[in-house]
């Protein structure tokens, strides 16, 4: 366990490293060396505390806070057009891990000053990081803050900490079922969670030892968004580059919307880092490489960000 980390951001120099894995889940691939420039990133996801100072001084209303525009969700029953978010639920038992829904619920009325729905609120968790925020919340915070979200390669460059090419943001081994360094699931997926690591939702920031860069919470804790549009390397990097990319960036708004959802012209980002959800039984992902879609109006109770300023 550490003391609450500065909020002061880290000077991170640029260069090469291996982006992506060809050992886990396709999209994560292929493998390849790209080059990122000098950056500002802040220690640790942004926090309730920090984002309740921009929401206080602004105004701002999150999306999860605001009624749907019917529209964009053709077919969606009158009383799932409010406000609200989706939030984890454990069911009682075991279910098919197929099927998300048996563990998540649209919830009315939570948002991110009612993480759990109505009733819940910030009491204990003003140094929890943030959730609830689609991707348009998080790019308001940014703008506020004199700051940008990172793209997915700038975000890997720094998950890593100079560890190239490594599984995970501490090395090569795996010991989150025995000795945890990141708030992620232990036991049963998602009905079991033996709370090996002390906790079943978001941890405060800073509870884990940070990586080579003095980074927290780069594996576990909660998803974080980038500004790179999702879309799927094995089918966009199918000819190797001629030489190293100098901070790529992914696909396009139309690239990313999902196929399997031609009704629902919502596109896509990248989320990258994992959250307290990810297991090696259903969602392996707290490991620098990998990646998730998410689309943009997406609110979730593992679903947070941090900023990143260029250095010029």
């Amino acid at each position: 366990m550490n003391n609450p980390p500065s909020t002061a951001m880290v000077l991170i120099d640029g260069g090469e490293f291996t982006m992506g894995s060809d050992h886990h889940y396709p999209d994560e691939g292929p493998i390849r060396r790209v080059s990122v420039g000098d950056l500002w990133i802040d220690p640790c996801p942004v926090t309730n505390e920090a984002f309740g100072a921009f929401a206080e001084s602004t105004g701002y209303v999150t999306d999860a806070e605001r009624t749907p525009d019917a529209g964009l969700y053709p077919g969606a029953p009158a009383e799932a057009l409010v406000p609200g978010a989706l939030v984890f639920t454990m069911p009682d038992g075991s279910v098919e891990l197929r099927d998300p829904s048996q563990w998540w619920r649209w919830t009315p009325g939570a948002d991110w000053r009612h993480p759990l729905g109505p009733g819940s609120d910030l009491r204990v968790l003003a140094d929890h990081p943030v959730v609830h925020v689609a991707y348009p919340d998080a790019a308001a915070f940014s703008e506020w803050a004199g700051k940008s979200l990172p793209t997915e390669a700038e975000w890997e460059f720094a998950a890593r900490g100079g560890l190239d090419g490594y599984e995970f943001v501490w090395g090569g081994h795996d010991p989150q079922e025995s000795e945890p360094l990141a708030n992620t699931w232990q036991g049963h997926f998602p009905y079991e969670n033996t709370e090996l690591d002390g906790w079943t939702r978001t941890s405060p920031v800073g509870v884990y030892s940070p990586n080579g860069y003095g980074l927290f919470d780069m594996a576990g804790n909660v998803w974080e968004w980038t500004d790179d549009w999702y879309e799927n390397r094995t089918v966009s990097l199918e000819e190797p580059p001629c030489c190293v990319p100098r901070d790529p960036m992914g696909g396009t708004r139309e690239m990313s919307l999902d196929p399997a959802m031609p009704g629902t012209p919502i596109p896509r980002k990248v989320l990258k880092g994992g959250s307290y959800l990810c297991t090696i039984q259903y969602c392996f992902r707290y490991r620098p490489a990998a990646r998730q879609p998410q689309m943009v109006d997406t609110a979730m109770s593992n679903l947070g960000f941090r900023c990143v300023v260029r250095k010029t």
